[in-house]
Protein backbone atom coordinates (compact mmCIF):
# COMPACT_ATOMS: atom_id res chain seq x y z
CA UNK A 1 0.00 0.00 0.00
CA UNK A 2 1.54 3.12 -0.72
CA UNK A 3 1.39 6.03 1.86
CA UNK A 4 -0.39 8.75 0.51
CA UNK A 5 -3.54 5.98 0.60
CA UNK A 6 -3.11 5.64 4.15
CA UNK A 7 -2.02 8.95 5.20
CA UNK A 8 -4.62 11.86 5.35
CA UNK A 9 -3.64 14.71 3.43
CA UNK A 10 -2.66 17.65 5.68
CA UNK A 11 -2.09 21.27 4.85
CA UNK A 12 -0.25 23.70 7.30
CA UNK A 13 1.29 27.15 7.02
CA UNK A 14 3.96 28.08 9.04
CA UNK A 15 5.59 31.57 8.48
CA UNK A 16 3.38 32.56 5.22
CA UNK A 17 4.49 29.20 3.76
CA UNK A 18 1.93 26.91 3.05
CA UNK A 19 3.19 22.94 3.13
CA UNK A 20 1.09 20.82 1.38
CA UNK A 21 1.15 16.93 1.29
CA UNK A 22 -0.90 16.67 -1.19
CA UNK A 23 1.24 19.12 -3.90
CA UNK A 24 4.48 18.42 -2.33
CA UNK A 25 6.87 15.53 -3.70
CA UNK A 26 7.65 12.58 -1.00
CA UNK A 27 11.25 12.21 -0.82
CA UNK A 28 11.48 9.83 2.15
CA UNK A 29 9.78 7.91 4.59
CA UNK A 30 10.55 6.28 7.35
CA UNK A 31 9.04 3.99 10.02
CA UNK A 32 9.40 3.44 13.73
CA UNK A 33 7.98 0.41 15.09
CA UNK A 34 4.89 -1.79 13.93
CA UNK A 35 1.14 -0.81 13.06
CA UNK A 36 -1.15 -0.64 16.32
CA UNK A 37 2.16 -0.12 18.37
CA UNK A 38 1.14 2.90 20.68
CA UNK A 39 5.20 4.05 20.63
CA UNK A 40 5.58 3.59 16.65
CA UNK A 41 5.41 5.81 14.21
CA UNK A 42 6.17 7.15 10.64
CA UNK A 43 7.99 10.24 9.38
CA UNK A 44 7.88 11.64 5.80
CA UNK A 45 10.12 13.82 3.70
CA UNK A 46 8.42 16.26 2.06
CA UNK A 47 9.64 19.31 -0.88
CA UNK A 48 7.24 21.32 -2.17
CA UNK A 49 7.29 23.03 -5.77
CA UNK A 50 9.18 25.94 -4.36
CA UNK A 51 11.68 23.78 -3.15
CA UNK A 52 11.11 24.28 0.70
CA UNK A 53 11.66 20.83 2.95
CA UNK A 54 9.60 19.62 5.54
CA UNK A 55 8.27 16.58 7.83
CA UNK A 56 5.04 14.99 8.15
CA UNK A 57 4.82 12.85 11.01
CA UNK A 58 2.00 10.69 12.50
CA UNK A 59 2.03 7.90 15.58
CA UNK A 60 0.59 6.25 18.63
CA UNK A 61 -0.30 8.05 21.56
CA UNK A 62 3.04 7.01 23.24
CA UNK A 63 5.05 8.78 19.99
CA UNK A 64 6.71 11.48 19.26
CA UNK A 65 4.06 12.66 16.92
CA UNK A 66 0.65 11.54 19.47
CA UNK A 67 -1.28 13.94 16.16
CA UNK A 68 -0.47 14.28 12.75
CA UNK A 69 1.96 17.18 12.27
CA UNK A 70 4.19 19.16 9.57
CA UNK A 71 7.30 20.26 10.48
CA UNK A 72 9.85 22.95 8.19
CA UNK A 73 12.88 21.57 7.37
CA UNK A 74 15.99 23.39 6.34
CA UNK A 75 17.77 22.55 3.50
CA UNK A 76 20.96 22.34 5.09
CA UNK A 77 19.25 19.75 7.74
CA UNK A 78 17.81 17.30 5.25
CA UNK A 79 21.04 15.21 4.69
CA UNK A 80 21.40 15.23 8.98
CA UNK A 81 17.81 13.69 8.59
CA UNK A 82 18.10 11.58 6.07
CA UNK A 83 20.97 9.68 7.83
CA UNK A 84 19.69 9.63 11.28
Amino acid sequence: MRIRERMEKMKKVICKVEYDTDTAELIQKKVYGVFGDPAGYEECLYKTPEGKYFVYGLGGNESPYKEETISRLAANKVQAWQEK
